[in-house]
């Protein structure tokens, strides 16, 4: 019998303006429903962050809330924000997250 899979209630969120680091990403998806974490993949060479992220929420409330909201706007960016149809798997040997 295989184990039950646990319901994620991740969006996938891109165009994420340069400027705002994971701390802010959390604070602006914490409107829609309490955020369980927050993946924002940076680059190694550069510094920067590579313009999406993962935000995963503890609830479905939380999900469907940031999914009817529509424009996404962030620092004059309007950011794209999709389910994420795929459980994140982890970190990859060649990327760098910050995690909150």
């Amino acid at each position: 019998m295989a184990a039950p899979t646990k319901k994620a209630f991740e969006v996938f969120v891109s165009k994420i303006p340069w400027t705002m680091a994971t701390k802010e990403v959390r604070e602006y998806f914490t409107q829609f429903g309490q955020v369980r974490k927050c993946l924002l993949p940076f680059d190694k060479e550069t510094g920067f962050h590579k313009g999406y992220c993962w935000v995963g929420f503890t609830s479905e409330d939380g999900l469907q809330n940031a999914l009817q909201k529509d424009p996404h706007l962030v620092e004059g960016s309007k950011l794209q924000v999709q389910r994420n149809r795929r459980a994140f798997a982890g970190r990859r040997p060649n990327q760098d997250f910050e995690e909150s």
